[in-house]
C-alpha cells in the first residue's frame, strides 16, 4: 500500500517525463512529517526551547569535545558535530549550483533544480537506481564500465544490467550506442542510459562532434514517443587533456532537451576537486517539461531516499568544502594539480604512441585518471598477477580482455618503467 504521502508526490509528478519512469521503489518512497520535517519547524519558531532533535545543546549551540575542536579549530560546533540536513548544507548547494552553471555555460538559461548532497557518487547513483531502476527498469552502461554500476543495478535493484560496446575500431561506438538504446525503447518503453565521461576505466571523453551525436540519439528517442533518463556521471568533469574533447556535460544538453528526456547529473568535489576520503557528491535534476512543484516533488523522492538510508551526510566535510570553494586560492591550486595530471597523461600518450604490443592494444583515452588496455591474448588477471609478483606493480583487471591502470597515482618519473614492465610481462606471457 502506498503511503498518502507518496501518492500526492506521485500526483503531482503526473503528467511530467517522471510519470511512469518510477521504479518500485520510487513509487513508494516519501518524506514523512515526522522529527526532520517537524525539527524545522521547531528551528524557525520555537523561541523558548527547541526539544525536537536529539542532539546535546547547551546555549542554543550543540556542544563540542575538546578532543574534536582543537582538530578542527576554524569550524564551530555546527559546521562539525551537528547534523546536517537531509539534502545537505543549503549554502553548500546553492553554491555548487552556481560552479555547475559556471562550469556549463549552456545551463545559464535553462531551469535545474537545486543539487542535493549525498555521501558521495557511489550513493548518488545507488539512490538514482532506488528511484528509476528495478526487474522491468534495465540500466544501459558502457562496455567496459565501472564495476560498481552493475553492483547496484543488479544486486541491489534486481534489474538487466546489460551494455553497449564502448569502443569499435579504435573510436567512441556511437552506433551500438544508438542500437542498444532503441532496443531499450522497443522492449520495455522507456531508456535509462548512463554515460559516463571522462569514462572509468577507459579515460575517453567524447569529442565535440561524438557530443552532438549523443544529443542528437537521445532526442530522436524522445520524438518518438519514448521516455529517456540519461544520467550523467561527471565524476572526473573537467580533467580533459586534449582540444577536442566536447568542455561541458553532456547534462548541459539534455537538460531541456526535449519533454522525454530526465536529465540527470551526478558529480562532485571527490575527483574533481581532489577530496575522495570526503564521501560529498551532488545529484541534479531537469527536464524541459517540468515546473517547480514537480522538481520539488522529485527532489523530495531522493530526499526521502536519503532518509531512509542513512539519514543525512557528515556535516565535517560539508563545512570543509564549503570553505574551500569559497577560498579565492581554490581554483589555482586545482589548477596545479590539473597540470601535473596533464604532465602524466602525456608522459603515457607518449608511451603508447611510440610502443608496441602483440598482446596489449590501448583503448581510446583523453581524460580523467585512467586509461585501459584491450588484452588480446592470454588473459589480463594472469598478466595483472605476474606484474605484482614479479614486478611489485599493481593495476586492475576489469575483465578477462580489459587491463586498466591509474596513471593519476604514479608519478611522472616512474611511468617509463611501469609501462615498460606491463609490456614486458604481457610479452613474456
Amino acid at each position: 500500500m502506498i503511503n498518502p504521502l507518496a501518492k500526492e508526490l506521485n500526483d503531482t509528478l503526473k503528467g511530467s517525463v517522471v510519470d511512469g519512469l518510477f521504479s518500485d521503489m520510487g513509487e513508494r518512497l516519501y518524506f514523512p512529517n515526522g522529527i526532520i520535517s517537524q525539527g524545522g519547524e521547531a528551528a524557525k519558531d520555537a523561541k523558548v526551547a527547541n526539544g525536537t532533535i536529539g542532539m546535546a545543546v547547551a546555549n542554543g549551540t550543540p556542544i563540542e569535545l575538546d578532543s574534536y575542536k582543537k582538530i578542527m579549530p576554524d569550524l564551530n560546533s555546527r559546521e562539525t558535530v551537528a547534523y546536517a540536513k537531509t539534502a545537505g548544507n543549503p549554502d553548500l548547494r546553492k553554491l555548487w549550483q552556481e560552479k555547475i552553471i559556471e562550469k556549463n555555460p549552456d545551463l545559464k538559461t535553462k531551469k535545474i533544480s537545486l543539487p542535493v548532497l549525498v555521501p558521495g557518487l557511489t550513493a548518488a547513483l545507488s539512490y538514482v537506481a532506488d528511484l528509476f531502476v528495478d526487474t522491468d527498469k534495465p540500466l544501459l552502461a558502457a562496455d567496459p564500465c565501472w564495476d560498481n554500476y552493475e553492483l547496484i543495478a543488479s544486486a541491489r535493484r534486481g534489474a538487466i544490467f546489460h551494455q553497449f560496446k564502448c569502443f569499435d575500431n579504435g573510436k567512441f561506438n556511437l552506433a551500438d550506442l544508438e542500437a542498444k538504446m532503441k532496443e531499450d525503447a522497443e522492449k520495455y518503453g522507456s531508456v535509462r542510459v548512463i554515460l559516463n565521461f571522462p569514462q572509468n576505466p577507459s579515460g575517453y571523453s567524447p569529442t565535440k562532434d561524438e557530443a552532438k551525436v549523443i544529443v542528437k540519439i537521445v532526442k530522436n528517442i524522445a520524438e518518438a514517443g519514448k521516455k529517456v533518463i540519461v544520467l550523467s556521471d561527471d565524476a572526473y568533469f573537467g580533467l580533459n587533456y586534449e582540444n577536442d574533447i566536447e568542455p561541458q556535460s553532456l547534462f548541459a544538453y539534455m537538460a531541456d532537451l526535449h519533454e522525454n528526456v530526465l536529465a540527470i547529473k551526478a558529480d562532485g568535489p571527490t575527483k574533481e576537486d581532489f577530496a575522495w576520503g570526503f564521501r560529498a557528491g551532488f545529484i541534479t535534476f531537469a527536464s524541459k517539461g517540468l515546473n517547480d512543484k514537480q522538481i520539488d516533488a522529485l527532489t523530495i523522492k531522493f530526499m526521502s531516499a536519503i532518509r531512509s538510508s542513512v539519514s543525512c551526510s557528515s556535516t565535517p566535510s560539508q563545512s570543509i568544502v564549503l570553505h574551500a570553494l569559497k577560498d579565492p586560492a581554490h581554483d589555482a591550486q586545482k589548477k596545479e594539480l590539473r597540470a601535473m595530471l596533464q604532465r602524466r597523461y602525456d608522459a603515457v600518450r607518449k608511451f603508447v604512441n611510440t610502443h608496441t604490443s602483440s598482446v596489449l592494444t590501448p583503448l581510446p583515452f583523453n581524460s580523467g585518471y585512467f586509461m585501459s588496455f584491450e588484452v588480446k591474448t592470454g588473459n589480463a588477471e594472469d598478466i595483472r598477477k605476474k606484474l605484482l609478483s614479479e614486478k611489485s606493480i599493481g593495476i586492475i583487471q576489469i575483465d578477462a580482455n580489459t587491463l586498466r591502470v591509474a596513471f593519476s597515482s604514479i608519478d611522472e618519473d616512474k611511468i617509463e618503467e611501469v609501462y615498460s614492465a606491463i609490456y614486458n610481462i604481457a610479452e613474456a606471457m
